[in-house]
């Protein structure tokens, strides 16, 4: 986590949260601000990376008799948390307070949204949880992760619709064309997912056994992760077979 250093721009942080981020924060559960709004202000913001001490190695001491393991080498790090679907999340917070109700020991490194984000993507952790132990607690899923960290605004795959969230249309496109070249796909078409984001629903030739089903799953499968649109927009998905008619 190289690009995670304290730098001279925070010197005089006193801890606290930026009001305009807790306004937003706050709103997520009224329905009077949207997730896009709360990165959006993260990027213009500070957060507070937790640093924790590790002990590396330990040895033996003898004090009236009685022997007692003690560290005698110690590094500091930080820490990954896990998602429920298993991928791994780098907390960040919003002020000292909000860390200390998560982990009394750690200690806070105030850095850019940015750079906390592109840490994240060095590492290859997917997304950002900010103040997990609370208040309130906001999973950035990856997308805006990526987009965070290129200095990008983020726009997400699921926007408001007059009947409820719809895919956006750059991205129902996108899925199309990835799935309609494959063989035995008559139609293909993006809604919102069950059990993850976003849904591809295929419509395929009837009669596929259970070998030529997997072959165009797989095959749809990759040209979606070949997709840019895909893969910049979209944090989850899955397939689902409709009927063709």
């Amino acid at each position: 986590m190289r690009s995670i250093q304290p730098t001279s721009r925070f010197a005089g942080d006193d801890g606290t949260a930026d009001a305009e981020l807790v306004r937003l924060v706050a709103g997520l559960s009224t329905g009077t601000s949207s997730l896009r709004e709360v990165v959006a202000r993260l990027s213009q913001t500070r957060v507070l990376v937790p640093v924790l001490a590790e002990a590396e190695a330990t040895s033996t001491v003898a004090r009236d008799g009685v022997e007692h393991q003690v560290d005698s080498e110690a590094s500091s790090g930080v820490v990954a948390l896990e998602s429920p679907d298993g991928r791994r999340a780098l907390p960040v917070f919003s002020s000292v307070e909000a860390m200390r109700a998560w982990r009394t020991d750690a200690r806070p490194v105030p850095v850019e949204a940015r750079r906390a984000a592109l840490s994240a993507v060095d590492e290859r952790w997917s997304l950002l949880v900010l103040d997990p132990a609370g208040p309130a607690t906001v999973l950035v899923p990856r997308p805006a992760v990526w987009a965070l960290a290129q200095g990008v605004e983020w726009v997400p795959a699921l926007v408001p619709g007059p009947d409820g969230p719809t895919v956006d249309a750059d991205v129902a496109r996108a899925v199309a064309d990835a799935a309609a070249p494959v063989q035995h796909v008559v139609r293909a078409h993006a809604e919102p997912g069950r059990k993850a984001e976003v849904a591809v629903v295929l419509a395929l030739d009837p009669g596929l056994d259970r070998a030529g089903l997997d072959t165009v799953l797989g095959q749809v499968n990759a040209r979606l992760a070949a997709a840019k649109v895909v893969a910049d927009r979209v944090d989850s998905l899955e397939l689902r077979i409709a009927a063709a008619r």
